[in-house]
């Protein structure tokens, strides 16, 4: 039977459709799960996807991070359900406790959209199984309020403790510390970063390559990875 992985979706959301499509593409059944409810139908793992959840009132991710659904996903992730927060489901993860930090204003005060290089840090999270530690990729960014902020004692901690998922190559888009695109929890089943793997699972859909237009698969091995984990565990 293949994995059963829910996709919130929050007033406001934008790629939640996206992010199942990637489900799909990766072997697995995607779940709708709505913002007001109390209920996870029983799914094995959990995606907050990318849009402006609640029109990013009072700060991006804050409403959300406090919709009764988060109750659901909260309890869940801590009881070792993998979770990825995908660019504004970050920002819900930050508010919500389960990673550190803060996102804030892009430093150019603009919206950045590119195909983002970024450099794998971390490879031992349900989300990042596939990839090679200190592996580039290749996955689309769109953002406005991408910015990492931490104080210098939790910037300390994620940098001793390999906490730091994802860093940026080449260009940091938003001003984020150290380069952050990406953390994860300690346990390594709670994933967030700020571009979009969702978009970049498709070939004619995804960033260009070398080899083709439109043709990078980089993000596809964020949901493989995370379908080969929860195999594991049946």
């Amino acid at each position: 039977m293949a994995p059963r992985i829910g996709v919130v979706t929050f007033p406001g959301s934008l790629d939640d459709r996206d992010a199942q499509r990637a489900i799909r593409l990766a072997g697995a059944e995607p779940v709708a799960l709505w913002h007001a409810a109390h209920d996870l139908h029983g799914v094995d793992a959990i995606v907050l996807p990318g849009g402006f959840s609640y029109g990013d009132y009072l700060r991006p991710g804050a409403i959300a991070a406090i919709s009764p659904i988060m109750t659901e996903v909260i309890t869940a992730a801590n009881a070792g359900m993998p979770v990825l927060g995908i660019c504004n489901g970050f920002q819900v993860l930050v508010e919500a406790h389960l990673l550190p930090g803060g996102l804030i204003r892009n430093a150019n005060q603009q919206f950045v959209r590119r195909d983002q290089r970024l450099i794998v840090e971390n490879n031992r999270t349900a989300w990042t199984s596939e990839f090679a530690e200190g592996e580039e990729i290749v996955i689309p960014l769109k953002n406005g309020d991408g910015g990492y902020i931490a104080n210098n004692e939790t910037l300390k901690r994620l940098e001793g403790e390999g906490l730091i998922a994802f860093r940026y190559s080449g260009v940091n888009p938003n001003g984020s510390l150290a380069d952050i695109a990406g953390l994860t929890n300690e346990r390594g089943n709670v994933v967030g970063l700020m571009p979009h793997p969702e978009h970049a699972v498709e070939p004619g859909f995804g960033p260009d390559t070398p080899q083709a237009m439109r043709s990078g698969l980089d993000g596809l091995r964020f949901f493989t990875g995370a379908v080969k984990v929860l195999a594991q565990r049946v």
